[in-house]
């Protein structure tokens, strides 16, 4: 009777028995796809879909992290111009104290529209203001 080695070397058990090493499982790359498409469905648990097809959870992530697309590749950078000017003319005084406004910056958007934000201004607000103009563009 051929029994398996818990070692994986061949050799005899304790009763004397001739024993097989034992064999990785090979994968053929459809496979190994099929499992990590498994994987990334919304929802689903890398851990469980790897026990339900009897393979080790590590193994199944190293294929995952194997077939990313490189990250150049899955999330391009959306790059603006910027224009940076050396000497600012000095800001109008307000009508509070005419102390100059510090902290200001003014955003030229691509069609010539200017948005000028104070510290003060939340980012909640000046995020649905550009995201306005950029719709309107």
């Amino acid at each position: 009777m051929d029994t398996i080695a818990t070692d994986g070397v061949a050799g005899q058990d304790t009763r004397g028995e001739t024993t097989r090493a034992r064999r990785r499982k090979s994968y053929t790359l459809e496979e190994k796809q099929r499992l990590v498409a498994e994987s990334c469905e919304p929802g689903a648990s890398v851990s469980l879909v790897a026990r339900r097809h009897d393979i080790n959870a590590n193994l199944l992530f190293t294929w995952r992290r194997q077939m990313r697309p490189p990250a150049s590749v899955a999330s391009p950078l959306e790059l603006i111009p910027v224009e940076v000017i050396s000497s600012v003319p000095a800001a109008a005084p307000t009508a509070a104290g005419g102390a100059e406004q510090r902290g200001v910056i003014e955003i030229v958007l691509v069609g010539g529209v200017r948005v000028r934000v104070d510290a003060a201004v939340s980012e909640a607000a000046l995020r649905r203001v550009l995201s306005a103009l950029k719709a309107a563009a």
